[in-house]
């Protein structure tokens, strides 16, 4: 699944989003890139940073701290899935 900053922003409203699609349908607008005005270098410096925060952050935590996450994160898991269910 994309990021969502990586979509090209679309109107909200039915109406100008219809006239936009008619204008690019006609030629009258071009249909913008999701990269275009980004700098590459920036794009990949921000990428790596990304791929290695979630590493790192679990390498500082301590032992306690990670299995307070991660209880609290089954916890959410499993009140959504009860949630979902009809009761009975």
């Amino acid at each position: 699944m994309p990021n969502r900053s990586s979509k090209t922003k679309r109107p909200r409203d039915q109406n100008q989003l219809a006239k936009l699609i008619v204008d690019i349908a006609t030629g009258e607008t071009q249909d913008k890139a999701p990269d275009q005005g980004k700098n590459p270098a920036a794009v990949e410096l921000g990428r790596r940073g990304g791929l290695k925060g979630g590493k790192a952050r679990a390498e500082k935590l301590s032992a306690h701290k990670r299995s307070q996450i991660a209880r609290k994160a089954a916890r959410s898991r499993w009140d959504k899935i009860r949630l979902e269910k009809p009761s009975t």
